[in-house]
């Protein structure tokens, strides 16, 4: 009698610690996915940071509109011959450097074609930002109805438990069968611990696609659900609308003109430069008895004319050759990159749909009936422990399958119009 006793006190502490536990008392801010994405193109620091791409391409063509600036020279002369009084004299002169063969069009051609390629590949970044963010997202909504579903479990054990706690000490059921269920809550709860981190680590992982400093107890709290990511597509269209919309191939396409601008300025920069000068000199008069000569100011123009013994080699032509060649190349290799990937995504999308039509068909409904009937058994006398604990891991298998299927089935979606550069996801 006194071994039942100190074990119904045991069970009893072991019941009352695991109700004790599950704590997830945290200050929660509701985050429609629409106001997150907002947030994502305003606040993203490191998009912030690409944006400013643009300003060094606009400022790289108000570099490229300068003019060679023209120089400026003073001298004085004097011979030192005080005793012959030869006077003295001075100068001032200033020389230009005139660009031929339009350089100065062909920089700015270049600079400007720079920044619209600058354009493509931030559009770009935020391409893949906000495909990014939107699994972030996912991931958070996920890992939420992943640890309800083994907070559910844990609750629906602990009832047994508690149950199975009192019906030991009525003598119903053995001791060994009260610690068996007794253990199973135990382990639950731990599984539950697990899955609680995960979800806030998703949690906080948010605030870095908003820019907001992390906290333990505030966190931003996704609201949604898996049941708008139902679509019917048509592969032909997808790969025609992926190759007329993602800004990669854009920029590659950007990036060939890029090139041709390039040859251009090679072109130009082999054509020689003049140098234009022009002066004004001053000389004093002379009042030696030998050559007396009067003051005059006399007016100089010159033109200089440069030797390209530089232009027999011709390296920056052929770079700008080899990057013209090259850019070609480039642009077929995304064409049938871009045509690879919207296949891949669409079979991963078409393969995700099915899986989640396959749990439509009454798995989850079963999966309860099963375990409600099982319990009811047990509570009766009806059926072991341990059948219910096998009804209870294949219930919580088929729950955790099911929303693992939602949420890949979302992925892909995010995946299929990420590579379509198509965007209707909407929670």
């Amino acid at each position: 009698m006194q071994r039942r006793i100190i074990t119904s006190f045991c069970l009893n502490f072991c019941v009352q610690f695991l109700f004790a536990q599950v704590d997830t008392t945290f200050v929660r801010i509701p985050l429609r996915y629409a106001d997150f994405l907002t947030q994502v193109g305003q606040k993203n620091l490191l998009f912030a940071a690409e944006k400013f791409n643009i300003s060094l391409a606009e400022a790289a063509i108000e570099s490229a509109k300068i003019f060679p600036d023209p120089e400026v020279g003073f001298g004085w002369l004097d011979n030192g011959q005080r005793r012959m009084q030869m006077g003295f004299g001075f100068e001032t002169s200033i020389a230009w450097t005139l660009e031929l063969g339009g350089k100065r069009k062909a920089r700015i051609a270049l600079a400007e074609s720079q920044r619209e390629l600058t354009g493509y590949l931030v559009r770009d970044f935020f391409r893949h930002l906000r495909a990014d963010a939107t699994l972030q997202f996912l991931t958070a909504l996920h890992n939420r109805f992943q640890y309800q579903v083994r907070l559910s479990s844990y609750q629906s054990m602990r009832q047994i438990a508690l149950s199975d706690s009192l019906r030991y000490r009525l003598g119903a059921i053995t001791e060994i069968d009260a610690r068996q269920s007794q253990l199973e809550a135990g382990t639950m709860l731990n599984e539950v611990f697990q899955t609680e981190a995960q979800w806030k680590s998703s949690l906080v992982a948010l605030s870095l696609f908003v820019a907001q400093s992390p906290s333990k107890d505030t966190l931003l709290l996704p609201e949604g659900d898996f049941n708008r990511f139902e679509r019917n597509f048509d592969l032909n269209e997808l790969i025609v609308t992926a190759q007329n919309n993602r800004a990669d191939l854009l920029a590659a396409l950007q990036q060939k003109e890029v090139s041709e601008k390039l040859l251009q300025l090679a072109k130009a920069n082999r054509v020689m430069d003049l140098g234009l000068a022009a002066g004004v000199t001053y000389v004093s008069y002379v009042t030696n008895i030998i050559a007396p000569t009067p003051s005059f100011t006399a007016v100089t123009g010159g033109i200089a004319i440069p030797l390209r013994f530089s232009n027999k080699f011709a390296g920056e032509l052929k770079a700008a050759h080899a990057t013209r060649a090259q850019a070609d190349v480039l642009y077929q290799h995304a064409e049938l990159q871009i045509q690879n990937q919207v296949i891949q995504a669409y079979f991963q999308y078409e393969a995700a749909k099915r899986q989640v039509r396959q749990f439509n068909t009454g798995l989850l409904a079963e999966a309860q009936a099963v375990l409600n009937g099982k319990v009811y058994s047990y509570q009766r006398g009806e059926t072991t422990l341990l059948e219910v604990l096998n009804a209870q891991r294949t219930f919580n298998e088929v729950q955790q399958n099911y929303y693992n299927a939602l949420f890949q089935r979302a992925v892909a979606l995010v995946e299929l119009e990420r590579a379509a550069g198509i965007w209707d996801i909407d929670l």
